[in-house]
């Protein structure tokens, strides 16, 4: 099958809907499936300023018409709802062919909380965008109950695997911080609500691994805490494996890919009970979610189960999960483009 993939989320950023989709493409093309991944970089782009990670594609309407005629795809998918989804979006719409979308970031609420704007313009546009789609993909139920409530319609539950080979308990001798250690994984921006998590008074170690804008201002804020900056993924299971508890502050996620990585390391998790960690952590199994996020992180310690965050890692494979992604995409040529009809 030839899927095409569109996003504008995709390397260098690293983020969660990356290491979804980078994850994804790659395990569909070991599947025998042709995939093309239509991202920022094949069109002229700009770097976002104070993020220059994030590249944003000028005028890619054009050349995303080409790139589509030549390599006749079989399913369109897109990913995200920026530059490059739009311009997917309008060359389904005008040739009626038929596409699904998924729904990975929460806009409104980032523009709400973080730039004091009203979430209702954004609603509005998210809705128009992924109307015509014959399926839009969630992570999660609460996203779809949540989305349903602003009048999405053809919500489908995909969820998220975490991947084995690399995130499994590690030796982490060579790690030596002062125990407790207290680990946050992910994008260093504001949206995250680090600042919730580094101002806590924890015992032991507060470390915050990875890079974005707003590294230096937390650096800054909190000379106690460590910040490693961007590690491999072998390193970082290493410090998945090394950490008491894994603390996800985020209060915007859709999921949070990175609290099924500190699982399947053995890491539970302390995050407020917010969309995304409603739907993944199991509280008082494999981790802890309180709105006192230093009373989470405290009671996670003394879970008495350690292995239970390892088998709920391991019933999140993401073989299955692309098997199930394959179901949901629906065929150019299908006759019936209403839900059901899928490979």
């Amino acid at each position: 099958m030839k899927i095409a993939v569109v996003s504008d989320a995709w390397f260098p950023q690293v983020n969660g809907v990356v290491r979804t989709l980078s994850n994804l493409t790659r395990r569909l093309e070991s599947l025998g499936h042709d995939v093309l991944v239509i991202h920022p970089d094949r069109f002229r782009y700009i770097k976002c300023p104070g993020y220059p990670s994030i590249h944003i594609a000028l005028l890619p309407k054009r050349k995303t018409r080409r790139l589509l005629d030549a390599f006749e795809p079989d399913a369109i998918h897109i990913a995200t709802e920026g530059p490059c989804g739009l311009a997917a979006r309008s060359y389904c719409m005008k040739r009626k062919l038929p596409f699904t979308t998924s729904y990975h970031t929460q806009f409104p609420k980032y523009f709400n909380v973080y730039l004091d704007l009203p979430e209702a313009p954004a609603w509005a546009f998210l809705r128009w965008f992924h109307r015509p789609a014959v399926r839009t993909l969630v992570p999660t139920e609460s996203i779809r109950t949540e989305l349903t409530g602003h009048g999405f319609e053809h919500l489908v539950v995909w969820g998220r695997g975490v991947d084995s080979a690399i995130f499994h308990p590690r030796d982490n001798g060579h790690i030596t911080h002062a125990r407790p250690i207290f680990l946050n994984v992910g994008r260093v921006s504001s949206e995250k609500n680090l600042d919730a998590f580094a101002c806590l008074k924890l015992p032991g170690t507060k470390i915050i691994i990875g890079e974005g804008p707003y590294r230096d201002t937390l650096c800054e804020r909190y000379p106690d805490v460590i910040f490693p900056g961007y590690i491999d993924d072998e390193e970082l299971a290493h410090y998945y494996s090394t950490a008491d508890v894994f603390v996800f502050p985020s209060r915007t996620d859709t999921f949070g890919n990175v609290m099924l990585e500190a699982m399947a390391c053995g890491t539970p998790v302390a995050a407020y009970p917010v969309t995304g960690p409603i739907d993944v952590v199991r509280p008082g199994e494999t981790g802890v979610l309180d709105h006192d996020l230093r009373r989470a992180a405290l009671a996670a310690l003394e879970l008495p189960d350690r292995e239970a965050p390892l088998r709920y890692a391991a019933s999140r494979p993401w073989e299955d999960l692309v098997h199930q992604f394959a179901g949901h995409l629906q065929p150019i040529t299908a006759k019936d483009n209403t839900p059901g009809q899928a490979f």
